[in-house]
């Protein structure tokens, strides 16, 4: 049934305790962030988009995960290993690409808890 196609998703992602730092770190690792709103981010990278809201809640954030996919998870690997985000961010970690029976994936862990599976569609 077409009109009961979705055609995007765009999940809001909570910040954290520190927003700003959140709407930092999401720049460093490629998103764009394209409107601010009283708290609301809206961030883009190529196809992928969401919402990054000022929000804090560890329960929540720490059961929240999200995939992205990127073109070539090696070299996305190295770009973003050479900025060394842990230290920039304190609480930011992220382990280098690892084979799951699903596939190959990076995984890391945002300001706010919640865990990102990077891999390659």
């Amino acid at each position: 049934m077409t009109e009961l196609r979705a055609v995007s998703l765009s999940p809001f992602v909570p910040s954290g305790k520190d927003y700003q730092a959140s709407r930092r770190l999401f720049a460093e690792l490629g998103f764009e962030e394209t409107w601010e709103n009283d708290g609301y981010a809206g961030l883009r990278s190529g196809g992928a988009k969401f919402i990054l809201q000022n929000f804090h809640n560890d329960a929540f954030a720490e059961n929240f995960m999200i995939r992205i996919d990127v073109p070539d998870l090696e070299a996305w690997w190295q770009a973003v290993s050479r900025k060394n985000l842990p230290q920039a961010y304190p609480g930011f970690r992220i382990n280098p690409p690892t084979d799951f029976p699903w596939g190959r994936e990076v995984h890391f862990i945002d300001l706010a808890g919640v865990c990102w599976h990077v891999g390659t569609a």
